[in-house]
């Protein structure tokens, strides 16, 4: 059958070939298509025979013979084709075509295959079929014998055009197999680059299949190709100039496709690419560590294995030279890591990358901190700690945009780290945990607003955990964080969460403004609606903002939104608030002009950092006990004090089990609970009826925190602390004094008592003479003998016995007695108190009370002088000068212990403003102690208070908050003089031994040494200056007083100023001029008064021994001086750097002490006189700025009390007020003194005018002008005033000499009396000059003349300046003393100036003529000083 079947197709084929042949033209289409289609069917049925060729060869001769290889027409172009393939698979292997046949039939081929793109074609399976007969006849390799390499190069370039990925894959391995057996027979440089082109193509967005096309080539012919691709690429890497080919700008490409598929072809290539990481161009650097990179992330570890000091090479780029090669090693680091996770190198990558979080350059850090973050989320067990926490350190980074990535890229890992904790995927792990920690910390950053509250609250509430973690997972995830919290991280979280309450508080005061219809539109409520608007725009990261949006809201009339809003304030669930927000905001849509605004408003609304749910959580966990951790435990309290503190009012609906928690057994955290109530009780919705008998067993029986607790729980509860409860409390409370069976707790009810005399003053006063009677008599006035034969079953293991404690205790139920919570209640009767602690200071206990260990009376003497620092704050007043000693030298007690508690106390309330800045001073006995922790800390406090208090100095220099020269930190020396004067280790007059003065002196010397300090005041060296002026006017005002107290001590007064002033010259090397003190010091008139002799008695201290003394602390004061500069950056004010030699200053000094009052004391008497120049002065002192350093002048004494009246009520903020004591009139009160040394002759007859610091009005009498007045009007007729006063509101620069350049101004205003400006500079400093001295030029628009170098001072008019406070009165504080004629002085002195007593706390104080009270010194003329304006 088979042989019959193909002898017909052979005899059907000879006759179609004869038939084809007869013709001698070429037959039409459809003759064609059916001759071609028989023999296309009988020509498959033939085998390969060679004698077949004569049936054969009329028919391939007839074909090509009428040109059908080169038809157009496609059907027949197919049939052509499909019989030569067949004609040649017959014949083969020798058709006995001749060459150019054969190349006809090979383009026939080809146009064949291009068509093979086209799937959906009828002939697509035919075309395919001819493919495959190529392939499988290897009919190529006939292309290479006939040179048709042209052919071969199109045919390859076809396969890859058409190739595509749907193709059939019997399709893709003939186009294979072909293409890999023409380049087994031969390769060509056209060939590679065609298949290395499309091994590219992918990257550039074709086909797919190509490159799959090549890799299969590459891969079939590995050996062939070898040699000319190692050949092409290493001719790129070493010499790419001179590389012809097209592909050389794309080898890094090849090489990492090539080494997918084929390594071992680059085996001789990859070692190369180490000469691209070291070369000199960036952009070489850059790709090769991108290409090293890519094939480090490829599976397998083929280049860590094989390449490995490639690798080493690899590694050294994350420190290159370059930030872009820095930038690309981390991209690479990423993707490494991502691959292997596992393994030493892939630790060696994760170290590089550590260290670039380090780097200098900004980028590349951010780009180190997004690749540690992701490294971190793609393996969180496997991440090295260190790296986290180095991550986690950017967000101290210097610069803002470091510290914002870093903060987005650890939300990301916490968000990703909370999912896996909270689906048990890893257990808590601390360094994450540490994150929340840091983020908060971003709150201390200044510099950038995004990280202030307002933003860090959004952070918290829709950034720190997933939003598909339930509330139970949260509440753990924060009772975690509260583990790890310190106080810093509470203050911020504190400040948020305040912050919030503040707004929510504050809103609904709005919305009740808003809802009410009827006043809504009247004056009053439009302006507490804009106050409300004020401080609620406040809590938004942009408050102008928000202030506008508010204003636009507010005119909405739409009472939906306000209902809402009241609605989300109400609910204290945040399921519920979120779901109500999320259809509200969806109601109103994206479209809402306010949509916006309304979307942040609602946020800050919610309680979505905490809610009730959360409290319920750790209500319910610490009930069922379900934390199984101690630390969990305390923490889940801290976590719920915060929030009921914070939002009382999300206990709502959870108070039955915090009351049950609360009366449980003995719990280890019942204090925490009840400072919850103490702290919220008027919020917390508890009876106190349910919890007063637990609360009343704590007053009785508890700890000394826990009854001071219940007290203050119990008047929080009680509402009205007056009420019943605490009559019957303080009954109880008395009684159990009396009762022996609560001898063992008598320290817890004598703490109760002390906390009811503060909460109920009137309630405790009701039996205040029994307590004290008992306190006194009982406890005070019996020995520890007795106590302890009273008190056997009360059992104590602390240093101090039974009779100690109880002393103590007692004497903190008097104190408290006197220091009420509300301060309207004030008591007078504070004596009798302060006499027993005087006692107890001086003897360790009361008189008929001894005591015989001497541990016992240090630790009283403890409790006195950290009483005396409590009853300061409000009864400074009535401390008398020996207890403020007393106390001062608790910072020498023989005990350490002791000493360490006093100083830790003092730093305590200092720090807290709630005790006067004199106390201080202690911190200068305990800086020369022998301790060196002791030592260090009593410096680092000293510092830390200079710190302080000189910035609220600063602050408080703005106009209308000005502070007197009390206020400085300087002052302090004024109180430590006294202290050291009267100090019993006084060196005595013939003592000559160094040694002995130079540690009697050293708390003087430390105190200097910080005053001096330029890092105490944050480099602030005019701030220094200015202190360095403060102490040498002390100083010399020092030394024309005396010893109010005892005048015996005065001589020791004038040693310790003279050596303080000696000192001052060591650590400034006079660096500023005597000159430049202060005109006014007030001294406190219970300690000074005004010395009855005209000048200072001779002092003992040697010159010789103050010279040694000096030279024992020339460390130190080598130290300071160093630190010492002319001026600091941060000046701004007006200094003199006129240098003056220390022989100088002596000469100086000694001029000052030997000038008597008769050269330069002047009296001014005449009521005209009087009110003149005060209602001159009132005005002028509004504009002066205080302590502005200034030639010496006028020193007053005053009363100590009245300033610290000022200081807590103005200057501190503090609204409790300080309870003065009556004392009778005295002259220290209200006189002044001249404390200005001498140094030229020529001022002879300049004088000061004393004045009443008390005086305030200015009642003129009289119609006569005074002789100042008229002589101002003299002054107004000088020539050139016009062109003076054209200056106002001018825009001048004036030349500053030490600053060598011009600062800018406005004139804003004239003195034509002083013929002098007054300048309003850029930095908002104001001085008052006169331009005529200056070097100034004009550069407003109008043209004004400039002033000429040369022009003479105009004359100036003189005029009577008000000394009443303590710097110059002038508006811009130079000192010019104002000179006065002879005959002036004689006309001024013939008068009398009757002083306004009433304004004086109701002192009628008046200056007597007696030239005895009144101490004034010659002044040197005022130098310019140079101006240092910035």
């Amino acid at each position: 059958m088979r042989e019959a079947d193909a002898n017909a197709a052979q005899r059907l084929i000879s006759d179609i070939g004869n038939q084809l042949g007869a013709l001698k033209s070429r037959p039409n289409k459809d003759l064609l298509v059916k001759l071609l289609r028989q023999a296309a069917s009988a020509l498959p049925e033939l085998d390969q025979l060679a004698s077949l060729k004569p049936a054969i060869k009329p028919l391939s001769d007839s074909l090509v013979q009428h040109h059908l290889l080169e038809h157009k027409d496609k059907d027949i172009r197919l049939l052509v084709a499909i019989c030569f393939c067949e004609i040649i698979r017959i014949l083969a292997p020798n058709p006995d075509f001749t060459d150019s046949v054969f190349k006809d039939i090979f383009k026939l081929f080809l146009s064949l295959f291009v068509e093979l793109a086209d799937t959906k074609s009828p002939y697509f399976s035919r075309r395919l079929k001819v493919l495959e007969t190529v392939n499988k006849l290897k009919f190529c390799v006939l292309m290479l014998d006939t040179g048709s390499e042209d052919l071969v190069l199109k045919m390859f370039n076809t396969f890859f055009n058409v190739v595509r990925e749907h193709h059939p894959q019997s399709l893709f391995t003939a186009m294979s197999s072909i293409m890999a057996l023409i380049l087994k027979e031969k390769v060509s440089e056209p060939l590679i680059d065609v298949i290395l082109q499309n091994l590219l193509k992918e990257g550039k967005g074709a086909s797919p299949a190509a490159s799959q096309l090549a890799v299969s080539v590459i891969e079939n012919c590995e050996v062939e190709l070898e040699h000319h691709v190692r050949e092409f690429l290493i001719s790129c890497i070493l010499n790419r100039d001179a590389v012809r080919s097209i592909l050389k700008e794309f080898y890094h490409e090849i090489i990492f496709e090539i080494f997918q598929c084929a390594p071992k072809m680059l085996l001789a290539v990859i070692p190369s690419l180490t000469q691209e990481l070291l070369a000199d161009q960036v952009d070489v650097r850059i790709k090769a560590v991108n290409l090293i990179g890519r094939l480090l992330a490829l599976p397998g570890h083929r280049i860590v294995k094989e390449y490995h000091p490639l690798l080493i090479e690899f590694l050294k780029r994350f420190s290159d030279k370059s930030a872009e090669v820095r930038l690309s090693a981390l991209s690479c680091a990423k993707v490494f890591y991502t691959t292997n996770p596992l393994g030493t190198k892939s630790l060696e990558v994760l170290t590089a990358v550590e260290g670039r979080l380090l780097d200098f350059d900004d980028r590349v850090r951010t780009q180190a901190v997004v690749v540690a973050c992701d490294l971190a989320k793609a393996n969180l067990k496997f991440v090295p700690p260190d790296l986290i926490y180095q991550a986690a350190e950017r967000l101290r980074d210097k610069k803002v945009s470091v510290r914002k990535k870093a903060l987005q890229k650890l939300l990301e890992i916490y968000r990703d780290y909370c999912s896996k904790c909270s689906g048990s995927s890893i257990k808590p792990i601390d360094h994450f945990e540490q994150i929340p920690c840091r983020v908060l910390m971003l709150c201390y950053d200044k510099d950038c607003k995004d990280f202030r509250p307002q933003n860090m609250e959004l952070v918290l509430a829709e950034e720190l955990f997933p939003v598909s973690l339930s509330i139970e997972e949260k509440t753990r995830q924060w009772i975690l964080l509260f583990s790890l919290f310190n106080s810093s991280h509470l203050k911020v979280l504190n400040i948020i969460l305040s912050q919030k309450r503040r707004l929510q508080a504050e809103m609904q005061v709005y919305l009740s403004l808003h809802k009410n219809e009827e006043s809504f539109g009247s004056e009053e409520v439009q302006k507490r609606i804009q106050a409300s608007v004020a401080k609620m725009s406040a809590s938004f990261p942009d408050s102008s903002k928000a202030e506008e949006s508010f204003h636009k809201l507010n005119l909405v009339k739409d009472n939906n939104i306000f209902t809402t809003l009241e609605q989300l304030l109400d609910e204290v669930a945040i399921k519920d608030t979120e779901t109500k927000r999320d259809n509200f905001l969806r109601k109103i849509g994206d479209r809402h002009p306010h949509s916006g605004f309304l979307k942040l408003l609602t946020t800050k609304c919610l309680f979505n950092i905490f809610s009730s749910e959360h409290v319920h959580c750790i209500l319910d966990g610490l009930l069922n006990a379900n934390f199984g951790d101690d630390n969990l435990e305390d923490s889940s309290i801290k976590l719920l004090l915060t929030i009921i503190c914070a939002f009382p009012s999300l206990l709502k609906g959870s108070e039955k089990k915090f009351q049950l928690l609360l009366l449980e057994g003995k719990i280890p955290f019942n204090e925490e609970l009840i400072q919850m109530l103490a702290k919220e009780g008027p919020h917390i919705h508890i009876k106190l009826s349910d919890i007063y008998p637990s609360l009343e067993r704590w007053c009785l029986e508890g700890t000394h925190s826990q009854s001071k607790l219940a007290i203050s729980a119990i008047a929080a509860l009680s509402g009205t602390p007056d009420q019943h409860i605490f009559p019957e409390l303080l009954k109880t409370l008395v009684d159990a004094l009396h009762c022996g069976h609560v001898e063992r707790n008598i320290q817890t009810v004598l703490q109760s008592l002390g906390c009811i005399a503060q909460h109920s003053p009137s309630t405790f006063e009701s039996q205040e003479q029994e307590i004290s009677k008992y306190i006194v008599g009982k406890i005070f006035r019996s020995t520890d003998v007795e106590m302890l034969n009273n008190l056997d079953s009360f059992n104590d293991t602390s240093g101090n016995s039974i009779s100690c404690k109880l002393k103590i205790f007692g004497l903190k139920v008097l104190v408290k007695s006197f220091l009420p919570h509300r301060t309207t209640h004030a008591r007078h009767d504070v004596n009798h108190l302060l006499d027993l602690l005087s006692e107890m200071l001086e003897k360790g206990y009361v008189s008929d009370g001894r005591i015989s260990r001497e541990v016992d009376k240090a630790h009283i003497r403890l409790a006195a002088a950290k009483s005396v620092l409590r009853l300061s704050r409000r009864w400074d007043l009535h401390i008398p000068p020996h207890i403020f000693r007393l106390t001062i030298l608790m910072a020498k007690a023989s005990l350490s212990f002791i000493r360490r508690s006093f100083i830790d106390k003092t730093y305590k309330l200092l720090k807290q403003h709630a005790v006067p800045s004199k106390y201080a001073c202690a911190f200068a006995f305990s800086a020369s102690d022998s301790l060196n922790d002791l030592q260090e800390d009593s410096l680092k406090y000293m510092a830390e208070f200079i710190r302080e208090y000189s910035r609220k100095f600063r602050i408080c220099q703005a106009p209308n908050k000005q502070l007197g020269v009390t206020e400085h930190p300087a002052y302090i020396v004024v109180f430590l003089i006294h202290v050291l004067a009267h100090h019993s280790d006084f060196p005595p007059g013939d003592c000559e031994d160094e040694e002995i003065y130079s540690q009697f002196l050293s708390p003087l010397v430390f105190t200097l040494q910080a005053l001096v300090n330029s890092s105490s005041v944050d480099g602030d060296m005019d701030f220094v200056n200015g202190a360095v002026s403060c102490l040498r006017s002390i100083f010399y005002a020092i030394m024309r007083a005396e010893d109010a107290v005892d005048v015996h001590k005065t001589p020791k007064l004038h040693i310790l100023a003279d050596f303080g002033i000696s000192i001052l010259n060591e650590f400034n090397h006079s660096a500023i001029p005597v000159s430049h003190t202060l005109r006014l010091i007030l001294l406190p008139s219970s300690l000074y008064r005004i010395s009855a002799a005209g000048k200072r008695e001779e002092c003992h201290f040697k010159a010789k021994i103050a010279k040694s003394v000096i030279s024992s602390f020339q460390s130190q004061i080598f130290q300071s001086s160093s630190m010492f500069v002319k001026h600091g950056k941060k000046s701004e004010g007006d200094v003199s750097q006129t240098g003056i030699k220390k022989s100088a200053l002596r000469k100086n000094d000694d001029s000052f002490i030997n000038v008597t009052k008769e050269q330069s004391g002047i009296f001014v008497h005449g009521k005209e006189t009087h009110e003149t120049l005060n209602q001159e002065n009132q005005t002028k002192q509004r504009k002066k700025r205080t302590l502005s350093p200034s030639p010496p002048g006028s020193l007053e004494l005053h009363n100590e009390f009245f300033i610290y009246d000022e200081q807590e009520d103005g200057a501190l903020g503090n609204s409790e007020p300080v309870i003065a004591r009556n004392q009778p009139p005295s002259s220290c009160d209200s006189v002044t003194i001249k404390s200005s040394p001498s140094l030229q002759e020529g001022l002879k007859d300049s004088a000061s005018l004393i004045l009443n610091r008390t005086v305030r009005k200015s009642n003129v009498a009289g119609d006569h002008p005074s002789k100042f007045t008229r002589a101002a009007a003299f002054c107004s007729l000088k020539d050139g005033r016009s062109k003076s006063q054209k200056l106002v509101g001018k825009r001048i620069k004036l030349w500053s000499t030490v600053g060598e350049c011009y600062y800018s101004g406005t004139v804003v205003g004239f003195d034509c009396g002083k013929d002098t400006h007054k300048i309003s500079y850029d930095n908002g400093v104001v001085e008052v000059v006169s331009l005529k001295t200056e070097n100034w030029k004009t550069i407003s628009i109008d043209s004004l003349p400039e002033k000429e170098p040369n022009s003479s001072n105009s004359e100036h008019c003189d005029y009577v300046r008000d000394q009443s406070k303590m710097v110059d009165p002038s508006p811009d504080g130079v000192s010019q003393q104002g000179q006065f004629s002879n005959k002036r002085k004689g006309n001024i002195l013939k008068k009398g100036i009757p002083l306004a007593g009433k304004e004086n706390k109701g002192h009628k104080v008046s200056i007597d003529t007696s030239a005895s009270e009144v101490i004034n010194t010659n002044e040197e003329s005022i130098a310019r000083r140079n101006r240092r304006r910035k």
